[in-house]
């Protein structure tokens, strides 16, 4: 009887049914999975379990382990993930769901994106998908802010587009991390000129855009936090519209949403002018900005999340509970 004949009859049988279920966190050492950890822990109605150190590159022992679990984290490097899917996608049965943070999957076609606000239905399509894949930062915001008003052609497919965004340094790898911390690195710089970010393609896909945006993201001297930035001139766009009809579009889009809000136009930010990227820090939130001109006829739009929350582990939980069938809890 393989693994899955067992937790199918426990299942039916009532044993299952109320046993927590059991998550393996592969790379929960690094930035993204020492996050997700603590998230996990706070929530506490999932068993996470893990291999010894000498054991983590030993892929029988991973194989075994991966065979006992309902589902596997990764947190790893491209390559490395790509590898782990090879090992999960032989063991036939045995294969528990995947969701993987990594870029290796983000825009291929036998993968479910894991953004759920990204249209009405993305919840559902997670909760039955086996393989998941966990959105980029950058792109978190970006689509976030496009793909409503592409869907309600307020901006057409083919329109230039063009991203800025800042991040905290923890976005940026061990080696980024380390020099900010260290001293010596830069207060802010831009980053990804040479128009190939990683990020692109699933922007380009997930935002309904034929044409590709340019992107340009840059870091700051602060460990998490990010504003991602989308300028508009209001009367190249289909119809002319302000900015009260942009925020319609987004309001209506996330109306109800646990995790995504779209500010009141009136806001404390658009009073001011301004807005800073720390203040989502440690939750799941993503916040969407509309500052617009009626008398110059232009609009920024602006998303703001943590880095490591709705762009990365809190994400992540939150895909994990959907994929698991765990009640959404709200937690941050």
């Amino acid at each position: 009887m393989t693994l899955a004949d067992i937790k199918a009859k426990s299942s039916a049988s009532g044993g299952k049914a109320t046993a927590r279920p059991t998550v393996f966190v592969d790379g929960a050492s690094g930035t993204t999975g020492l996050e997700i950890r603590q998230r996990l822990d706070r929530q506490g109605d999932v068993t996470v379990k893990s291999l010894d150190g000498d054991k983590r590159k030993d892929p029988a022992a991973k194989r075994a382990l991966m065979a006992e679990v309902d589902l596997v984290i990764l947190c790893l490097p491209d390559d490395a993930a790509r590898e782990t899917v090879a090992l999960i996608d032989g063991m036939g049965a045995d294969a528990p769901k995947v969701l993987d943070a990594s870029t290796a999957f983000r825009v291929a076609p036998d993968w479910t994106y894991g953004f759920p606000e990204l249209t009405p239905d993305q919840a559902d399509r997670i909760k039955a998908a086996r393989k998941v894949t966990n959105p980029g930062c950058y792109p978190t915001g970006s689509i976030a802010l496009l793909r409503p008003l592409t869907d309600a052609g307020l901006i057409p497919q083919d329109y230039p587009v063009t991203i800025n965004a800042v991040s905290g340094y923890s976005g940026g790898g061990k080696s980024m991390i380390e020099s900010f911390e260290k001293g010596t690195a830069p207060a802010f710089e831009l980053y990804g000129l040479g128009f190939e970010h990683k990020h692109l393609p699933e922007t380009q896909k997930y935002a309904n855009l034929t044409r590709r945006p340019i992107f340009v993201p840059s870091v700051g001297d602060y460990r998490k936090g990010m504003l991602v930035s989308l300028p508009l001139h209001l009367d190249t766009l289909p119809g002319q519209p302000d900015g009260a009809a942009l925020h319609a579009v987004l309001e209506k889009r996330y109306a109800g949403s646990t995790y995504v809000s779209v500010m009141p136009l009136d806001n404390t930010a658009a009073k001011s002018g301004r807005i800073e990227p720390e203040a989502l820090n440690g939750s799941n939130k993503l916040e969407l900005h509309v500052f617009a001109s009626d008398k110059h006829r232009q609009a920024v739009l602006v998303a703001r999340l943590d880095n490591l929350g709705k762009g990365a582990s809190g994400a992540a939980v939150q895909n994990m509970r959907l994929m698991l069938g765990l009640p959404d809890t709200g937690q941050d």
